[in-house]
């Protein structure tokens, strides 16, 4: 495996599919695109494994794949805090997902659309109605300005059948985690 990349935001999970979405995250459209044209285009599906190393509460995030194209082989890679969302996908996978990239932005009351919910989890209707108030009305919530955020998916994806999580103690056992992890002395 070529360099590893660490260049992206985070990772969305998305669980309306056929499948669920295992989405790593850049600020900007055209990030995300050249990700997919240099390197995950590359990747024969059957090839692609994703690993989650876990520590404590928090994970490394690992994808790589053999590819077509060994000039431009790179593997994705950061540390994570576990979620919700993260917990829910490991339940949930049944062994197989959807691998897309995509792009995030946290966006303003004056951004968003009526039918947004706040990252307090009250809709925007819920929030003062002037730019200069727009604390959450619910007397039991402590936000003070609406906040959320919008993920945009690009529409090619590939499935990933190999996918395993593992303690950090039992990365050595891997080969994909083990060649990141002891790339860079993350162990």
């Amino acid at each position: 495996m070529g360099p590893w990349r660490s260049d992206f935001l985070g990772i969305a999970y998305r669980y309306y599919d056929l499948r669920m979405n295992v989405v790593p995250l850049f600020s900007e459209r055209r990030a995300a695109a050249e990700a997919w044209r240099e390197t995950v285009r590359w990747w024969p599906d059957h090839a692609v494994k994703l690993r989650f190393v876990e520590d404590g509460g928090s994970y490394w995030f690992v994808l790589g794949a053999d590819s077509r194209r060994p000039e431009s082989n790179a593997g994705f890679a950061k540390r994570l805090d576990a979620s919700e969302s993260y917990r829910r996908f490991k339940r949930g996978h049944a062994g197989e997902a959807y691998l897309r990239l995509g792009t995030y932005r946290a966006m303003s009351k004056a951004d968003s659309k009526g039918d947004a919910v706040c990252d307090c989890g009250h809709e925007m209707a819920d929030h003062g109605e002037s730019r200069e108030d727009e604390d959450c009305l619910y007397e039991d919530c402590a936000c003070e300005k609406f906040s959320t955020f919008e993920v945009k998916m690009l529409g090619k994806k590939k499935t990933v059948t190999d996918i395993a999580f593992l303690p950090v103690e039992r990365a050595k056992d891997d080969a994909l985690a083990w060649n990141f992890l002891s790339s860079a002395g993350r162990l």
